[in-house]
């Protein structure tokens, strides 16, 4: 199929929110508000976790790509959002869709495979504690998260190749604020029953492989904890795995409201994923930060650094 006949739209148009026309400004002022807080908060705790030697850890140096991802998965969609919601202007360039689609796709696979990852990590860490050093050595860590990047890479460049061989016709209008594979798929007016067949295949073993990984991990903590209760223990498991579990539940319990739980795309659809997009990456940093003892003496280190420079000067 030559390149012209495959698509016959040179941009589509993003409604975006359903947000009433009075109300703009405001909701424009509080996704801009929340998109800095995601971008300067994860780019806190990267921070913290360079500069502060305790934190160089398999944990914190999972946690770190995984605030880098969560930066990257907001800044695909919110910026074009934003920029839609102020000037009006909702058509968004074929090209600039199908890259738009590629990364998000990108950075949600990697955050799906980051979670699972340190969900391993936790699972040595209570469970196998006397060899935790050996099984997670800096050289494993390394290959975990390249693994995670390969595989994520992938999986976006494979979707996005189908999608392109597709054909676009008269109708170009998304019903969403981010061009979505789903909606996509919508439109076309080619057969898209093998996008559909790699999408539960391909898609589903890539999604529920680590989510199996995850469930797997705390299954066998929870065993761990419930052979030989005790306050303590609680305690330090609910310490250790809290921050992680919360996040986990509140990825995969947005990602289930947006693909797996619902048959139309409506205004519930769209607002899981504004949680998926927006407020899950903003909440990470809040989350790790507020429950972690380490990262709250990292950043109290670092004030107290930068308030005896700024007494210096």
């Amino acid at each position: 199929m030559s390149p012209e006949n495959q698509s016959s739209v040179s941009e589509f148009l993003l409604l975006g929110l359903p947000i009433w026309p009075g109300h703009r400004g405001m909701f424009f002022t509080l996704f801009l508000g929340m998109y800095l807080i995601t971008v300067l908060g994860n780019l806190l705790i990267i921070l913290l976790i360079r500069l502060d030697s305790r934190l160089h850890t398999p944990m914190y140096f999972f946690l770190s790509h995984l605030a880098f991802s969560d930066i990257s998965l907001s800044s695909v969609t919110v910026p074009k959002m934003l920029t839609n919601m102020q000037t009006q202007q909702q058509s968004i360039p074929y090209v600039g869709c199908i890259s738009q689609l590629y990364f998000f796709i990108l950075f949600g696979s990697l955050d799906n495979f980051l979670l699972a990852v340190m969900a391993y990590d936790r699972y040595v860490a209570i469970c196998h504690p006397l060899h935790y050093t050996t099984m997670m050595r800096e050289g494993l860590c390394a290959v975990f998260v390249a693994v995670s990047w390969i595989i994520a890479c992938g999986h976006a460049l494979l979707h996005t190749l189908l999608l392109v061989q597709l054909s676009f016709c008269a109708d170009n209008v998304i019903t969403h604020f981010f061009c979505d594979l789903t909606v996509l798929l919508k439109l076309s007016c080619s057969d898209i029953s093998l996008n559909e067949l790699v999408i539960f295949t391909e898609g589903g073993m890539l999604y529920f492989a680590p989510l199996a990984v995850v469930l797997g991990s705390y299954i066998h903590i929870g065993t761990i904890i419930l052979k030989a209760p005790s306050t303590k223990r609680l305690l330090k498991a609910f310490s250790t795995c809290g921050s992680h579990l919360l996040v986990v539940s509140l990825y995969y319990g947005t990602l289930a409201a947006v693909y797996f739980l619902s048959s139309t795309w409506d205004s519930n659809d769209i607002i899981a994923s504004v949680m998926y997009t927006v407020v899950t990456p903003m909440l990470n940093p809040f989350i790790y930060s507020l429950r972690n003892r380490d990262i709250k003496q990292a950043l109290e280190c670092l004030s107290t650094g930068l308030t005896y420079l700024s007494g210096n000067h």
